[in-house]
């Protein structure tokens, strides 16, 4: 009986410290295609392991119990499971699927350096703005991009008119004549039409937007010295799409647009349009409009052929009109008099064409055809002056692309005409500008945690400025990936840019063209640069969450550049100098995002040998957000900006503000509602003092550095009808 008891004791005891294997296979949740590299841990236990090719995780001498495995993997929502063991059939192996993640965490395939590669695998830094946000911003405000940009790191949005409601971004605060504003990779917003990009177009056509700071002018040429915004526009989806957005603001403001998608077997088409109308509104009752009376007109087309495997183009054409009328509100209202008389009147038309066509020449390489035609008329009218123009644009690309396994190669040329022609006797600010470029780059990765992207670019310009003289410029750029490990990453790299001289910046816009004496081409310097950046990048789990931190130090100079003095633009004696830092960091808690964003900007004015401050560049800016949001069900969220103090252009201080904002929106399968507020604590400029000195018949307006239209609040729906 004795020995009984003893085999019952150690059968019981053996059976207590069994120790048991777990098997898995970790799975993508939509693909259903197993992942490796994903990460499986019993905390309980301390013990895991790291999926492998087939996505299969062994974990071993596990005893009886119950235990909760996490499981996560980069790009992907962290997932727990728990199990008991033993396990009823021993053998098993346990699947496990993972949700990828949406939005800024997950996996981006970028179009702006032409090899569609994951934004991860680039050595060049580029950054993106998803579909997920972009549906959240453009609900916010449909009718331009002020905001999209403006929220971004490091992108500062600038007022060019205290009346007109326009306005220029900067990148790494220099100047909006150092950045490009590219269409699908076309540059249809530059010159002359510049001016009136921002508030020209609608967020509601774009599907992704990719930015790149600091000089992009291998690929890009001339002009991007500080970097670039790519706008990829909407193209047709599995599923027909057919939606309607109405929206009504409290500052007189209505929006209207629709967006039809659809793809048959060979033939695609998107088609937007939109209108967008505008009363004057004055909230700070300071007898000047701070948001024009406007009405736009949009219609933006697009055809898609697949005419064999090989083969694919489209076309898009895009129409625009806008009259745009802002200044004193009783001549906008139609009592003007010998006081009452300023305004500034803008109208303008925009007819573009866009073509893409590609070549497969098999799996690992592929040629490309594209073109840009422009044509936009712009009149603006001040008391007693007039300035209208025609501007003819033209973008040529031919390339040829080759993706291998360790190196990839992009080589092409393009030609690049714009022609300004001054119209009814308006001032001799014409010019005529032709470009000629050849490019190459290459991604070399002899190894998974290493990868070098080098390029060298040759521009020719006609006609050419007074150094070099002969317009030629030779851009060499060297951008290195550093891959440590699943977590940390890291990306160096520098390079030269130029900027052929013209009159079409921020100052230009601000006078409102009015004075400004015709620009000798041939006799004034072309701005060069050189910059350099580095950023580190970590992304993991951190307890039930999902951490993405970045870290950005950039460094810009700016040879020669161009000052507007005694209404004539000349070079200046010295130099330009941006240097600062940006960090982001977002974390996401299932359906919880919260979002931090700081920017820290130094831009010195190197001139005679003497070191000033550049106006209206804040040194301190902070983004912060959060979002609560189910997946097509809902989505709430609040945020704040702080803009920090700036030198403005009499010698002042701006003061420091923070706005904030709250948007809250209801999905259902056929229609959406939301709700948004903007800046609700009604921080003016207007409110800390007058905008503008002189009588108010001959207004010099100040420097703009605050929000002049204080809160808005906008409420709207979209419809659905086809999803």
């Amino acid at each position: 009986m004795r020995k009984l008891l003893l085999w019952v004791v150690l059968l019981l005891s053996f059976s207590a410290h069994a120790q048991h294997t777990l098997r898995l296979v970790v799975k993508d949740d939509q693909s259903k295609l197993p992942l490796a590299g994903a990460t499986a841990y019993i905390a309980d236990l301390k013990k895991g392991g790291v999926s492998d090719t087939s996505g299969h995780i062994i974990i071993k001498n596990i005893p009886s119990g119950k235990y909760e495995i996490k499981l996560s993997m980069v790009g992907y929502l962290p997932a727990d499971k728990t199990l008991a063991f033993p396990l009823k059939s021993p053998d098993e192996t346990v699947e496990v699927y993972l949700e990828p993640m949406a939005g800024e965490l997950a996996e981006v395939v970028i179009q702006t350096n032409r090899t569609g590669r994951n934004r991860s695998d680039i050595p060049t830094r580029i950054e993106a703005l998803p579909p997920e946000e972009l549906d959240e911003k453009g609900t916010m405000r449909p009718g331009d991009i002020k905001m999209l940009l403006g929220e971004i790191t490091g992108v500062h949005i600038q007022a060019t008119s205290a009346v007109s409601g326009l306005a220029s971004f900067r990148i790494e605060g220099l100047d909006s004549r150092y950045t490009q504003l590219l269409q699908d990779g076309l540059p249809t917003y530059d010159g002359f039409s510049g001016g009136l990009g921002l508030v020209q177009v609608s967020p509601l056509n774009l599907k992704q937007v990719e930015i790149i700071k600091g000089s992009a002018s291998i690929l890009y040429g001339g002009g991007a010295i500080a970097g670039l915004v790519n706008l990829i526009s909407k193209t047709p989806g599995k599923k027909p799409e057919l939606n309607f957005l109405l929206n009504q603001n409290t500052a007189k403001g209505t929006d209207a647009s629709g967006f039809y998608s659809r793809q048959w077997h060979k033939v695609g088409t998107t088609i937007f349009g939109a209108y967008n109308y505008n009363g004057v509104y004055d909230p700070g009752s300071t007898g000047f409009s701070a948001i024009p009376k406007t009405n736009r007109f949009l219609l933006n087309p697009r055809i898609f052929w697949k005419p064999g495997s090989k083969d694919s183009l489209w076309f898009g054409v895009n129409i625009l009109h806008e009259d745009r009328k802002g200044g004193d509100m009783r001549v906008l209202r139609g009592h003007p008099d010998n006081l009452h008389q300023y305004f500034e009147h803008n109208i303008s038309d925009r007819l573009s064409s866009q073509f893409s066509y590609t070549h497969k020449l098999d799996s690992n390489s592929q040629f490309n055809f594209k073109n840009a035609a422009g044509y936009f008329n712009r009149k603006l009218s001040q008391p007693q002056f007039n300035f209208r123009g025609v501007q003819v644009s033209s973008y040529t690309e031919a390339n040829y692309v080759r993706n291998g396994k360790v190196a990839s190669w992009v080589a092409g040329t393009d030609v690049w005409t714009d022609h300004l022609t001054p119209k009814e006797g308006s001032a001799n600010l014409g010019y005529s500008r032709d470009t000629y470029g050849l490019f190459a780059q290459n991604t070399f990765k002899p190894a998974k945690w290493f990868a070098v992207e080098s390029g060298l670019r040759l521009d020719g310009n006609s006609p050419s400025p007074a150094t070099p003289s002969n317009g030629l410029f030779l851009l060499p750029r060297v951008n290195a990936l550093f891959t440590l490990n699943e977590h940390w990453t890291s990306r160096l790299g520098g390079g030269l840019g130029y900027k052929m001289p013209d009159i079409f910046n921020d100052d230009a816009e601000e006078q409102g063209y009015r004075y400004l004496q015709p620009l000798n081409t041939g006799a004034t310097k072309a701005e060069r640069s050189a910059d350099a950046n580095w950023d580190v990048n970590y992304k993991g789990v951190l307890g039930d969450a999902f951490l993405q931190v970045n870290q950005l130090f950039f460094l810009t100079r700016v040879n020669d550049p161009l000052i507007l003095q005694h209404n004539a633009f000349i070079n200046a004696p010295g130099y330009l100098l941006s240097k600062g830092a940006e960090t982001n960091m977002k974390l996401l808690m299932d359906e919880l995002g919260i979002y931090l964003g700081y920017t820290y900007t130094d831009v010195q004015r190197h001139f005679n040998g003497l070191a000033t401050a550049q106006t209206l560049t804040p040194k301190h800016q902070l983004n912060t957000d959060m979002t609560y949001e189910i997946e097509n069900s809902f989505r709430a969220g609040i945020e704040g900006f702080y803009t920090g103090s700036q030198l403005l252009g009499d010698g002042t201080t701006g003061r420091s503000y923070w706005t904030f904002g709250l948007l809250v929106q209801k999905m259902w399968k056929h229609f959406d509602i939301f709700i948004n507020g903007e800046n609700l604590t009604d921080q003016r400029q207007s409110r800390w003092g007058t905008i503008y000195t002189g009588s108010m018949s001959s207004p010099i307006f100040k420097d703009i550095y605050a929000p002049l239209d204080g809160a808005v609040i906008n409420a709207g729906i979209r419809i659905k009808l086809l999803n």
